[in-house]
């Protein structure tokens, strides 16, 4: 026997002695003496779970640390029982019931009157457990990860693994930077132990049954604790469950869709801005990951539809901003775009694109709050393009829009008013035949707006030619509109009632028709 070995043996023997489960001897064990790897995982799980005091807690993570490190390979991922198959089952459900113990260890605190909220204090010593558990698992994950055909065990640990790591590497409540850096350390051993390239190959996997992903593995975890009644008991379950959804990409989102939209509801429904907001996030994620015959199916798609078309009526900035993108991913879903409708299609009915853009230039005309009010404004461009020729049935509501927006000053940067002339171009390419009796109104709005720019000096300069230019672009597009009909007006203001740099301005405007 070589000293390196003689040594390990003498470690594992006094490991054993110092866990109570072997008798005392100074002398290497030889094989015949030591348990059954199976009957020692049962008996640690029992300590880890009785331990009394946090000393002895810490203590025995340790150990078992140093036996993970220490201990043959052969003796740690082998079954004893002579029956292979038996064996492999006994051995996967010991080590299974192993890792949930030392998870246990530094379990989150849950919240008894389901509120999902308790104060920093309550987490002040879970990053000092989580930390040497997630060096005892990183051992575990590291021995196994050196041998071969342990596929069936890796993914029995892989799964309560990951979630504890994901619980553990986010900036938390319940984190230090030392229980992050830990956490992080153990994601990269359970890659590396399987092979796989990153999270979402973790997740995944690429079909082989070689590289099967432990993405059903987590659902099983996390769905008990993800329901109407208990979601909210953990405040790290909904964290964990959003990381693991944005992760899954077409084509292995739809799938597990039965399992993965209900959660994403529930915190859809949630009155709290910051569930909700994630929630939107999960929803969008589904959107744009799973085919859109899938979201058909079973009227998911118009589900899906009425639980984000409620959130249009919130006055939360935050939650308007995540809910329009996607409730215009999801009307590609549910209809066909009016953009795309040829000359020569019957009468297009009114829509759920028509419903959208309706409520939300309703909303805009009475806002006055600054920040919403970007947040509209923002969001609006893509729907006029969605839109197309089909925005002439909004025009009298996305003038009124126009006018208001464009009177009131957005500073510093002037958002909602390079947004609004924004889509005041879009309207006017989409719809120029309409637009001629509309000329007058907004040529008097773009002149005013050019006016108080040029003599804004708040503004900075990139912001004041930014404004000047989209404005000079809108007139011109107006002059396009009545074949260069509007040169005759513009050469007749008044010189003395303006700058110099408005004349320049105007001056620029060509004779070229753009329609």
């Amino acid at each position: 026997m070589s000293d390196s070995s003689r040594k390990r043996r003498m470690e594992l023997s006094t490991l054993l002695h110092d866990l109570h489960l072997s008798p005392s001897s100074e002398k290497p064990l030889p094989s015949a003496s030591l348990p059954p790897i199976t009957e020692l995982l049962s008996r640690m799980q029992e300590k880890l779970i009785g331990v009394s005091s946090e000393s002895e807690r810490i203590s025995l993570i340790g150990h078992l640390e140093c036996l993970f490190q220490t201990a043959d390979p052969h003796w740690l991922f082998c079954p004893a029982s002579t029956n292979q198959d038996d064996g492999w089952v006994e051995l996967r459900v010991s080590y299974g019931s192993l890792v949930s113990a030392l998870i246990g260890c530094a379990a989150l605190p849950l919240c008894e009157d389901d509120c999902g909220s308790l104060p920093a204090a309550a987490y002040q010593s879970v990053p000092s457990r989580a930390a040497p558990v997630c060096s005892a698992l990183t051992a575990l994950l590291g021995t196994l990860g050196n041998g071969a055909g342990h596929t069936g065990l890796l993914m029995t640990v892989g799964p309560p693994v990951c979630v504890f790591a994901v619980t553990h590497f986010q900036d938390q409540v319940w984190t230090s930077s030392s229980s992050r850096a830990a956490a992080k350390s153990l994601q990269e051993a359970l890659l590396r132990a399987g092979g796989w390239r990153d999270s979402a190959h973790l997740l995944m996997g690429d079909g082989s049954q070689e590289k099967r992903g432990i993405l059903g593995g987590i659902l099983d975890i996390l769905q008990p604790q993800l329901t109407k009644d208990s979601w909210q008991r953990c405040e790290a379950v909904k964290l964990v469950f959003a990381w693991t959804l944005l992760q899954v990409t077409l084509p292995s989102l739809s799938p597990h869709l039965p399992r993965l939209l209900p959660p994403s509801l529930l915190l859809n429904d949630h009155h709290r801005p910051e569930n909700c907001m994630l929630g939107v996030r999960c929803l969008h994620h589904i959107v744009l990951n799973t085919p859109a015959a899938d979201l058909r199916q079973f009227n998911t798609a118009e589900v899906l539809y009425q639980a984000l078309f409620k959130h249009l009526y919130t006055t939360e900035a935050a939650v308007i901003q995540a809910v329009l993108p996607c409730v215009l991913d999801l009307l590609l879903v549910l209809e066909t775009p009016p953009s795309s409708l040829s000359p020569s299609s019957s009468r297009r009915k009114p829509g759920h694109h028509d419903d959208v853009l309706r409520l939300v230039l309703t909303h805009m005309e009475a806002e006055h709050k600054v920040v919403l009010r970007r947040v509209y404004a923002s969001a609006l461009p893509p729907y006029i393009d969605r839109m197309g020729v089909a925005i002439c049935r909004h025009l009298r509501r996305v003038e009124r829009v126009v006018l208001g927006y464009l009177e009131v000053r957005d500073p510093p940067e002037e958002t909602s008013r390079l947004k609004i002339l924004e889509v005041l171009q879009k309207t006017i390419r989409a719809a120029w035949p309409r637009m001629q009796c509309r000329v007058d109104v907004l040529l008097r709005c773009l002149l005013k707006l050019l006016l108080d720019v040029c003599s804004d000096s708040q503004l900075t300069d990139p912001v004041r030619q930014k404004l000047t230019g989209q404005t000079v672009l809108c007139i011109g597009l107006l002059d396009g509109c009545l074949d260069g009909g509007l040169q005759s007006l513009l050469q007749q203001v008044d010189s003395s009632c303006c700058s110099s740099e408005m004349l320049r301005c105007l001056a620029t405007v060509t004779m070229t028709t753009d329609r």
